[in-house]
């Protein structure tokens, strides 16, 4: 059995997506969020910002396409895009099956106070169990139909909508490791495989899935080929590579703004220097390593047992971490289960 080890700065452990420690034991990620904090000049950054809006604002009906999930992160970049840069954007909402009752009251209530117009699409549900279960059991993650689907589908409304701008929200250097926040981020076909399909284009989830849907039922997890987005002009900027940015401060903005309640992560809090390691240990004791109190609804859906889930995800193991079924605690049900969908 091998011990987890874990960042000596902040507490992700080193199962964590793209993560390597350096020889003081800190994460790329924490590093990564040194240079946010003392090599980046933001004002520049802001200045370059406003050169790529002017190209493109009102030159269409959009300005731009903000992809919104209704989680802290979108919420704040829809507001900032409104408020702080006075575009006029296309909201796009790739509804992926997963959004609980306060996310939805959330999201209306931001398109209200904001004023923006809605595209939202919901692939069939019937392919997403599929999708759920097949992803699960290739790579121990479930959600390929999330990642792609949220990517792929919001680059495929700007080539059909023929708005080249879309403004993503943080980078992805502020939870992994996958660029330098010196360089300035772009999401494009290449940087989708590399991050985003968990190395499962369309075509091959289609031959893993064996006949079981049809090719067509796969379309929106496909990315714009390449023509079609030399063709549009496509520019797909990730907001925080221009403005500095602070979840924990960005909640506060979309609280006060838009009403929302949300809460945010403690190793971003602990980059940000809000809370110590120390607190940081005792919330992911107080949470962390339980039995999900949705895991029982999770099953029905993907239609296996808890043994066979526990199977999968300990084939993926890359070394024996000691799990014991036996040790398990159970995680406190979440405030809203109540209103849940349960049709299967």
């Amino acid at each position: 059995m091998k011990k987890m080890k874990y960042c000596a700065r902040c507490i992700l452990p080193q199962t964590h997506e793209s993560i390597n420690f350096d020889d003081k034991g800190i994460c790329n990620v924490c590093r990564l969020a040194e240079i946010k904090h003392e090599e980046i000049d933001w004002d520049q950054r802001g200045r370059i910002l406003n050169e790529i809006i002017d190209r493109y604002r009102g030159k269409g009906q959009y300005d731009c396409i903000v992809p919104f999930s209704g989680g802290k992160d979108s919420a704040f970049q829809l507001w900032y895009v409104v408020k702080k840069l006075g575009l006029r954007p296309l909201a796009v909402r790739f509804n992926h099956w997963g959004y609980r009752p306060l996310v939805q009251e959330n999201n209306v209530r931001t398109f209200k106070k904001l004023g923006v117009d809605v595209l939202e699409f919901t692939a069939n549900w019937q392919v997403v169990k599929k999708l759920m279960l097949t992803s699960l059991k290739e790579t121990g993650d479930f959600c390929w139909h999330c990642h792609t689907g949220v990517f792929a589908h919001t680059m495929q409304i700007a080539v059909k909508f023929n708005i080249p701008l879309v403004i993503w929200g943080e980078a992805s250097s502020e939870y992994r490791a996958y660029h330098d926040p010196r360089e300035l981020e772009e999401l494009n076909e290449k940087k989708f495989d590399e991050m985003i399909d968990l190395g499962i284009n369309a075509d091959k989830m289609y031959e893993l899935l064996n006949g079981e849907v049809d090719k067509r039922d796969l379309m929106p997890f496909v990315f714009p080929p390449k023509d079609e987005m030399e063709r549009l002009g496509a520019k797909a900027i990730y907001l925080g590579n221009y403005i500095k940015w602070h979840t924990k401060r960005q909640v506060e903005i979309i609280k006060k703004e838009l009403g929302c309640r949300t809460n945010h992560l403690a190793c971003i809090d602990i980059r940000n220097g809000e809370i110590d390691r120390e607190t940081g240990w005792e919330l992911a004791r107080e949470y962390d390593g339980k039995r999900p109190a949705s895991l029982d609804q999770f099953l029905r859906i993907v239609g296996i047992s808890e043994k066979e889930f526990e199977e999968i995800l300990l084939s993926k193991e890359e070394f024996d971490w000691g799990f014991d079924h036996g040790k398990l605690e159970d995680g406190k049900p979440l405030p809203d289960m109540d209103k849940w969908d349960d049709v299967i």
